[in-house]
């Protein structure tokens, strides 16, 4: 069975954000989706491309002086209904997680514990600078864009974010101490 390509569905779900040029989009996904979902510029614009050729998605086209031509895409009402059949879909498996940090942890017998303790320190510490991150989106969205039909959602997502993040800083210091004991 093919592998569904997530990634045209964060596209199609941009759209509806305000979000109608392959820049604007990148801005979103850098600013919002990339600490959940990464999608980079080579992918960004040939997945519009596949959009409108399928009729998911219009795309208006502006001439500018002295640069190229402006793109401008919208979902059309069979993109909405695409995206809503998605949304309808159960997730049937929990995605892997890629950590660098546990596949090193994994294999740190072969290491000194005082190297397996830097590697825990350094971890924690990326964890927390993650952690004010998200508490600075989750309180510029409060303060700005409360009022947003989307700022629940987006709420609910950066508190995921927040109490996985809170999670894994109480689990390096479990870690440590399991370490030094």
């Amino acid at each position: 069975m093919k592998k569904d390509n997530h990634t045209r569905y964060a596209i199609l779900g941009l759209l509806t954000t305000g979000c109608n040029t392959g820049y604007s989009i990148k801005q979103m996904i850098d600013n919002s989706l990339s600490h959940f979902w990464k999608i980079s510029y080579g992918q960004i614009y040939p997945t519009l491309k596949s959009l409108v050729e399928e009729g998911y998605a219009s795309v208006r086209i502006t001439e500018q002086e002295a640069r190229p031509d402006k793109k401008e895409y919208q979902i059309t009402s069979a993109g909405i209904q695409l995206l809503q059949d998605w949304l309808q879909m159960p997730v049937l498996e929990l995605p892997t997680e890629k950590n660098e940090t546990l596949l090193k942890l994994f294999f740190s017998r072969h290491q000194g514990k005082v190297r397996t303790l830097e590697l825990l320190d350094n971890h924690k510490e990326k964890l927390e600078q993650r952690y004010n991150t998200y508490k600075g989106i989750k309180e510029m969205i409060e303060s700005r864009l409360s009022d947003g039909e989307d700022a629940v959602y987006w709420i609910m997502t950066l508190d995921y974010g927040l109490l996985t993040t809170n999670a894994a800083i109480d689990w390096c210091e479990s870690a440590k101490e399991k370490l030094t004991k």
